[in-house]
C-alpha cells in the first residue's frame, strides 16, 4: 500500500495518492497492533507508522501547500528514528541481560 501511495505520489495522481493515506495508515497501525506482544516488533512497527505519517503529510504538502508542510513531515520522521534508536540503545540491551 506504502508503495502504491508513493506511486501515486510520484506519478502526481493527486486525488489516488491522497486516498490511498487512510489505508496505508490503517493497515500499518493493524499490523502494529497484531505484532504488539514483541517490543521488537512494536517498537519496528511503531517507526513504520510514524515513517507513512510523515511521508503522508510531505506528499500533502508538495501536493496543495506549495511543499509547505515538510517541517511537521520531519517531526513523525524523527520520531520514528528515536523509537528505533531507543529499542536498539535501550530495550535489546535490556533484553540481553536478563
Amino acid at each position: 500500500m506504502w508503495l502504491l501511495k508513493d506511486s501515486c505520489w510520484v506519478l502526481s495522481y493527486k486525488t489516488a495518492g491522497m486516498l490511498m493515506i487512510i489505508p496505508t495508515i490503517a493497515v500499518a497501525f493493524y499490523l502494529t497492533y497484531k505484532l504488539r506482544r514483541s517490543t521488537s516488533e512494536l517498537l519496528h512497527n511503531l517507526a513504520v507508522c510514524c515513517w507513512i505519517i510523515a511521508n503522508s503529510i510531505w506528499m500533502t504538502g508538495e501536493f496543495y501547500a506549495n511543499d509547505g508542510y515538510r517541517m511537521y513531515a520531519a517531526l513523525f520522521f524523527g520520531l520514528g528514528l528515536l523509537l528505533v534508536a531507543y529499542y536498539y540503545a535501550i530495550a535489546q540491551h535490556k533484553k540481553t541481560q536478563e
